[in-house]
C-alpha cells in the first residue's frame, strides 16, 4: 500500500519520473541574450483552467486523457526508459485497473494555490528595430507551475470506513505562446534538475511547489 500515498493526478506516471536528466531541451544561453515579455494574466488563467479540466476528466476515470496530454518531451523520455512508446502506453493503461484492485478511487482534483509562470524554449523571432526587420532570440513557450490538491478514497479490507488521503502536488503546464494548447508534467517525483534538463534557461533559484500528503 505504500505506493498509494504517492498517487497524484496521473498516478503511475510517477513511476517513470526517476530517470537521470539529459540535455535534450533548451540550449545554454546567456539570460541577457533572450527577449522577455510580460506574462498576460489570461495565459495563467488558461493554464489553471486546463489543469482543472484535466483533473475533471481523470476523476471521471478517463485516465487516458492524462497520458494523451503528457508533455511530449517528457513522455518521450519515459518511453525510452520503458523500451518504447508502446510499452509505456501499455503500462499506463493498467493504472485504472490497479487502483480498483487496491480499493482506491479519486474523489477530487483541483488547482489550489498561486500559479507561477515562466518563459522557456528560446527560438528565433523577427522584430522591427529602427524600421528594419531583425532576428532576435525570444522565448517561444509558456511554462506554468500550477499547485493542486487531490483527494483519494481507499477502501481497506475488514474496515467499513474508507480512508481519505489528501495529496498536495502540482502540474507543470506547458504551451506554445499564442496557442494555449497545454500539455503537462506531473510534479510527483519531479526535481528542478529534471525541469532544467528540458528548459535550461529556468532561473537558478527556481523553487518547485510542495508535494505531500495527509
Amino acid at each position: 500500500m505504500k505506493a498509494i500515498f504517492y498517487l497524484t493526478l496521473s498516478a503511475a506516471l510517477v513511476l517513470f519520473a526517476g530517470f537521470a536528466p539529459a540535455q535534450t531541451g533548451d540550449a545554454p544561453l546567456a539570460e541577457a541574450e533572450v527577449m522577455r515579455e510580460p506574462v498576460p494574466p489570461a495565459v495563467v488563467s488558461s493554464a489553471v483552467a486546463a489543469v482543472a479540466k484535466l483533473g475533471e476528466e481523470v476523476v471521471l476515470g478517463r485516465y487516458q486523457v492524462a497520458v494523451d496530454r503528457m508533455n511530449p518531451m517528457w513522455k518521450e523520455r519515459a518511453a525510452k526508459r520503458m523500451g518504447g512508446m508502446a510499452a509505456l502506453e501499455k503500462q499506463l493503461e493498467g493504472v485504472a485497473a490497479q487502483m480498483v484492485q487496491q480499493g482506491i478511487s479519486m474523489i477530487s482534483f483541483k488547482p489550489q494555490g498561486e500559479p507561477r509562470p515562466y518563459e522557456v524554449s528560446p527560438g528565433k523571432k523577427v522584430v522591427k528595430e529602427n524600421g528594419q526587420e531583425v532576428e532576435k532570440l525570444a522565448y517561444t513557450k509558456w511554462m506554468v507551475l500550477v499547485p493542486t490538491v487531490t483527494k483519494f478514497r481507499i477502501l481497506r479490507e475488514g474496515n467499513p470506513k474508507p480512508l481519505v488521503i489528501e495529496s498536495t502536488g502540482y502540474q507543470v503546464a506547458i504551451a506554445d505562446k499564442g496557442a494555449n494548447d497545454w500539455t503537462f508534467i506531473d510534479g510527483a517525483g519531479l526535481t528542478t534538475n529534471d525541469l532544467r534538463s528540458l528548459f535550461i534557461t529556468l532561473p537558478p533559484d527556481l523553487e518547485l511547489p510542495p508535494v505531500g500528503k495527509r
